[in-house]
Parts: structure tokens; C-alpha cells; sequence
């Protein structure tokens, strides 16, 4: 088990939802916090609340220089990072018929394009201190879903980029796992209801503190992973359970 104890976390998409639910297990285990964003006040207000051991930085996933900017941040404030956690995402809706290629285009440049940028500046200094990188997909990178192309092209890409990267990093004892959630209450789903999950075994919402718990889980424990898939879906990818 690796123990956390003064290590330095930089989670992207800090400032809300998962991201701020992964920010608050990982302060638990002992560790420094990069909450990484571009919603600045609400990320700034969070670090604020969590205390010393936590601390905000812009960071638009897309652009290399906030990169670089937000690691030499982390490691000027709390050490070299040695988790990091692309959980930034977004989501825009529309059929393969409806959708404008721009649209497309910035949900693939955030989901994906994002998390390789990380792990492309992150990679010298995970080898430094035998990192672990976890991307945050979906269940939408396991199986279609109607109106999403793009979001789902992006999770799928994810899952597969995590499996090179994985390789690529094999050799200086960097692990890079995904974490694929289901239905998550979260402002991504905010104007969703329960019509959503009724099919599925556990037919509910999932907590952010329950991703959270897994994205802990495999920087922590899961030391025989790497390029794994780890599913936190209520059993939405099983299938649907028959009614009456």
C-alpha cells in the first residue's frame, strides 16, 4: 500500500463534483492538494475551506503553458506531484447529425487532448518520483450512448490512451490506471432524474465521495494495476434488470 503521507496530489476539474470530493479523500490520506481549474473563485473558496495541506491554481487543460505553470506551482508550494488526476471533462449534447464539428472538436480537446498534454508535461516528473496517473472516463468509454458521439469518442479515446501511456511510463514504475463512473450526482448531471438508474442493479445516483474513494484506492492500493479499467456504475454497464 502506498502511503500518501506528504505526498503531492494534482487533481484537474478540482473545483467541483468529483474533483472536489477526490481533493478532500486524498487530504485524508495525509497529502497535499493542487486543485487545478479554470472556475477560479469556486476552486480558490475550496482550497480556502480545506486548509493549508490544499491550494488553487488556474489551469485550462488545453493550453501547455498552464501545464507547466500549474506543476512548477505544485512543486514550489508542496513538493514534485506524484498523483495526478486528469478529472477536468466536459460534455455537449447532440446527434452525429446535429452537432457542429466545433462542438465536437472542444469536447475532444478537453476530455482528451487534455489528459494527454498532462501526462505529456507530468511524464519527467512522475518518473522522478514513481507516480501513479489516474484518468477519469466513463461508462460512456465502455458502451454507447444516443446524442453523446462526442463524449463518448473522447471516453473511449481515454481508455485507450490510458493503456499507452501505461506502457509508455512501464518502465520508471509510473502506473496509470481509468476510472469509468456511471451516473454520478454531480452538476454534469444536475437536469437528469431518477428515470436515469431505474434499470440498473443499483438503481440510484453514485456519490462523488464513491469515485473519489476508488481514484484513492488506486493510487493507494491497487500496486498490481496499471493500464486497468476500474468501473463505478451501480452495475449500469451489466445490463438493465427486468420489471414487472
Amino acid at each position: 500500500m502506498r502511503n500518501l503521507t506528504g505526498s503531492t496530489v494534482l487533481v484537474t476539474g478540482g473545483a467541483r463534483g468529483i474533483g472536489a470530493a477526490t481533493a478532500r479523500a486524498f487530504l485524508d490520506q495525509g497529502a497535499f492538494v493542487v486543485i487545478a481549474d479554470v472556475l477560479d473563485d469556486v476552486g480558490t473558496t475550496l482550497a480556502e475551506d480545506l486548509g493549508e495541506r490544499a491550494a488553487y491554481v488556474h489551469l485550462d487543460v488545453t493550453e501547455i503553458d498552464d501545464w507547466t505553470a500549474a506543476l512548477e506551482f505544485a512543486e514550489r508550494h508542496f513538493g514534485a506531484v506524484g498523483v495526478l488526476v486528469n478529472n477536468a471533462g466536459i460534455v455537449e449534447f447532440g446527434s452525429i447529425d446535429e452537432q457542429t464539428p466545433k462542438a465536437f472538436r472542444h469536447v475532444l480537446d478537453v476530455n482528451l487532448f487534455g489528459p494527454w498534454l498532462g501526462m505529456h508535461v507530468a511524464a519527467p516528473t512522475l518518473r522522478r518520483t514513481g507516480g501513479v496517473v489516474v484518468n477519469v472516463s466513463s461508462t460512456a468509454g465502455l458502451m454507447g450512448y444516443a446524442g453523446l458521439g462526442a463524449y463518448v469518442a473522447s471516453k473511449w479515446g481515454l481508455r485507450g490512451l490510458t493503456k499507452s501511456a501505461a506502457l509508455d511510463l512501464a518502465g520508471d514504475s509510473v502506473r496509470v490506471c481509468s476510472v469509468h463512473p456511471g451516473p454520478i450526482a454531480t452538476p454534469m448531471t444536475a437536469g437528469f432524474d431518477d428515470s436515469m438508474v431505474v434499470g440498473q442493479p443499483i438503481p440510484r445516483f453514485g456519490k462523488p465521495e464513491e469515485v473519489a474513494a476508488m481514484i484513492v484506492f488506486i493510487a493507494t492500493e491497487a500496486s498490481f494495476s496499471t493500464g486497468s479499467e476500474f468501473v463505478v456504475d451501480g452495475g449500469a454497464v451489466v445490463g438493465s434488470m427486468l420489471t414487472a
